[in-house]
């Protein structure tokens, strides 16, 4: 595989293990949110700090308003923050 192709095959993998521990295998509720960004970003919330972090990031992901995180949801997520990334980095120069 290439390594799009590969990378594309862990984000999917990622979002696979993380939802359906409490119900919908197709999304992941506010617990399942808050699991998988605590193990695969865990600078994002900050170390706990923002105890509403995790509220506030499923209200802006839930699209279609029913209180979950389905996958097309959690690309958007993914694709935004890959793109802050990019952008930091290229503000940043090379070192």
């Amino acid at each position: 595989m290439t390594e799009l192709e590969t990378a594309m095959g862990m984000i999917i993998d990622v979002f696979a293990r993380y939802s359906g521990a409490e119900g919908n295998k197709q999304s992941l509720t506010k617990a399942e949110l808050k699991t998988l960004m605590e193990k695969e970003l865990p600078g994002f919330l900050q170390s706990g700090k923002d105890k509403d972090a995790v509220d506030r990031l499923l209200k802006d992901l839930d699209a279609n308003g029913d209180a979950e995180v389905d996958f097309s949801e959690f690309i958007v997520f993914v694709a935004a923050l890959t793109s802050t990334c990019h952008m930091y980095f290229q503000q940043a120069g090379p070192k």
